[in-house]
């Protein structure tokens, strides 16, 4: 098994990435620093940015990860400032009837991505996931964290929240980005 860093806070996104990457044999470890983060709608600037911050508080192999939504109705906004966006419109993790009341009434197309950073001390590497869906017209599911109870993914009637984890890692955006590490970096772990 191979061991890499994995900044984040948010303990959902932990048990997620640790869940996601068991299968490909890498044991993600979680490292619970707070990192500020470059304030941008550009994932990938964020992603650049917060993965050079962890890999000199560390200098181990890292992977970062910053996940977000991009409404149609908005051009693409918030993507990457969907955090302070989320809270200021919520006001506070149960309240998430505003986000609804303001998005989910027209079904407006949503997506959901994932950037991932991964520095092995020698190279940095990018990973990207996505997937399309809308926002539902109200929140459902207890099952997630922040807007997995308003996210309905493409094809499917439930939202994420109502899935529960398993499902939900099974067509998520970050496991395709953590996927696309995984196997574009097992070689290198084991040595080839």
């Amino acid at each position: 098994m191979k061991e890499v860093y994995f900044v984040s806070r948010n303990h959902g996104k932990i048990e997620e990435t640790v869940k996601l990457l068991e299968p490909f044999g890498i044991i993600a470890k979680p490292f619970e620093k707070k990192i500020e983060e470059l304030q941008t709608d550009d994932m990938s600037l964020i992603v650049k940015d917060k993965l050079y911050k962890a890999f000199e508080m560390t200098r181990r192999p890292i992977l970062v990860e910053h996940t977000g939504l991009e409404l149609s109705e908005l051009n693409g906004f918030p993507g990457g400032l969907t955090q302070i966006f989320w809270k200021k419109i919520t006001s506070d993790e149960s309240d998430l009837e505003n986000f609804t009341k303001l998005f989910g009434q027209n079904s407006q197309t949503v997506i959901a991505r994932s950037y991932v950073g991964f520095c092995d001390g020698k190279k940095t590497f990018f990973y990207e996931g996505s997937i399309n869906g809308t926002v539902s017209s109200e929140p459902r599911g207890s099952d997630g964290f922040q807007w997995d109870m308003i996210f309905i993914p493409e094809g499917q009637s439930l939202t994420f929240a109502e899935m529960g984890q398993d499902e939900k890692n099974k067509i998520s955006m970050r496991k395709k980005a953590l996927e696309s590490f995984a196997k574009d970096q097992q070689g290198r772990f084991n040595g080839k």
